[in-house]
């Protein structure tokens, strides 16, 4: 029977896509699914302004991790994933040993740490979360910002923002309307900052 657990696995920061494609196509390759059955780079959608325009990119939550499903008492799979191109190795921890360690010291050794099921609950809740909510600004807006509506029957007029309220990404904001300003209630993603 084996012994499955989520590890964090190191990875150089910005190749985490790069290294799971290797590790998947190498644990395909060695049909050593059975042991490695789960690769997670744990990313959320955010949405930034660039250039006057709307753009969707995923960050990872991360940088330089991915968690890794897998039994590492299974040797062939410990190595495998060690000697992937772009992982620096496991996130170890100390454990105790009785035995003689590598070296032949008795005493302590590093060994991979599994992460404990609370932290596991937390990551991927975020991740589960992340996918069903709308995405996240890379800024804040701030009170007196002229922006520019982008969506809904207001599309196209500017506005000022009047109330930011950033944990529930929305804006009063106050649009001229043939003259006369009109409060509005907007979603981040609703607007775009003017240059």
């Amino acid at each position: 029977m084996s012994k499955l657990n989520w590890y964090v696995l190191r990875a150089v920061a910005g190749q985490e896509k790069k290294v799971k494609n290797y590790i998947d196509n190498e644990i395909a390759r060695q049909k050593l699914e059975e042991f490695v059955p789960q690769v997670l780079i744990p990313t959320e959608k955010v949405y930034e302004v660039r250039n006057g325009k709307k753009k969707v990119r995923e960050k990872s939550f991360f940088p330089g991790y991915i968690l890794i499903y897998a039994d590492l008492s299974h040797g062939e799979a410990m190595h495998t994933l060690k000697n992937i191109p772009g992982v620096l190795g496991f996130l170890e921890g100390t454990a105790r040993e009785d035995d003689q360690d590598t070296q032949g010291k008795k005493g302590y050794s590093k060994q991979p740490l599994p992460l404990r099921q609370s932290e596991v609950n937390r990551i991927l809740g975020k991740v589960d979360e992340e996918a069903e909510s709308v995405a996240k600004m890379e800024s804040s807006f701030i009170v007196g910002e002229h922006i520019r509506v982008i969506d809904g029957p207001f599309s196209g007029f500017d506005a000022v923002v009047e109330q930011v309220f950033d944990e529930r990404k929305k804006l009063n904001v106050m649009v001229k309307v043939f003259g006369r300003s009109t409060p509005l209630e907007l979603s981040y993603v609703q607007v775009e900052k003017i240059d």
